[in-house]
């Protein structure tokens, strides 16, 4: 497991760099639609989707993360 930063709009370049043998995504995205499943695909990879949580997001943690580490930033506003 690891956090990685990419200055792109999508991580498709760097998955297709690090190649990992499983890519996961939420369930409200088509194994198609998913930056760098094909390559995944492709070199043998698995791409799952899992079902999203009520109340619970990506945005949701970051927020939270920032309020107890950061609160004088603001996420997601400019």
């Amino acid at each position: 497991d690891a956090v990685t930063l990419f200055g792109e709009d999508t991580p498709e370049e760097l998955i297709g760099q690090i190649l990992p043998d499983v890519l996961v995504k939420g369930a409200d995205w088509a194994v198609e639609q998913i930056a760098g499943a094909k390559a995944v695909i492709e070199n043998g990879g698995s791409v799952l989707t899992v079902p999203l949580l009520e109340g619970r997001s990506t945005t949701g943690i970051i927020e939270t993360i920032v309020q107890l580490y950061c609160p004088e930033t603001t996420v997601g506003k400019g």
